[in-house]
This record gives structure tokens, sequence and C-alpha cells, in this order.
């Protein structure tokens, strides 16, 4: 078996980003802070990358609708669907995780 090129490793890239997204939306009780705590990360910074990556690119990609990709509907939709009040003890580790 050969190592992929460019454009295949891309490809793959983009079918985990793709799953990524799936299980995300699969675990909509997985909170964005919960996310943050555990990984250092949430769907909002996905939303970031993805339009920083398309910038790198020369392409424009409204954070509005990089978040609606990556939340599956638009952010608003889903923060009051699905978003719970971060309890205080999720407040505190995210708040000693930044400097």
């Amino acid at each position: 078996m050969s190592a992929p090129t460019d454009e295949a490793a891309q490809a793959v890239e983009a079918a985990v980003f793709r799953r990524l997204v799936e299980h995300l939306d699969e675990n909509k009780a997985v909170q964005n802070i919960d996310l943050m705590n555990l990984a250092g990360f949430c769907r909002n910074c996905l939303s970031k990358w993805y339009v920083a990556a398309a910038e790198e690119r020369g392409l424009t990609v409204d954070y509005e609708a990089a978040r609606e990709r990556v939340y599956g509907m638009p952010y608003g939709e889903w923060k009051s669907r699905y978003q719970a009040e971060a309890s205080p003890e999720q407040r505190a580790a995210f708040d000693k995780q930044r400097p």
C-alpha cells in the first residue's frame, strides 16, 4: 500500500471533518463547555477554523455560515434547543484553564 497523494490525503481529512461534525451532531448533549474543558476546543472553534481555512485558500466564508455548517442549523436555534446553562463546576473548570 502506498502513501496517499496530497489530494487523497485532503479527501481523507475532509471525510474526517464531516464525520467529526456528524458525531457532534449525534451527541448534542455534549455541551461546548464540556468540549472546552476536556479537549480545549468546541463547535465554535471548529467554525472559526473553518473560516480561517477558507481565508487561507482565498475564499470568503461568513462565520455564521460556518457555524451553521458545524451545528447543522443556525446557531441561535441550536443554542435555544440544545445548550444548557453551564454549572458552577463547569464554569470553574473553564475559568481555571484561562490565563
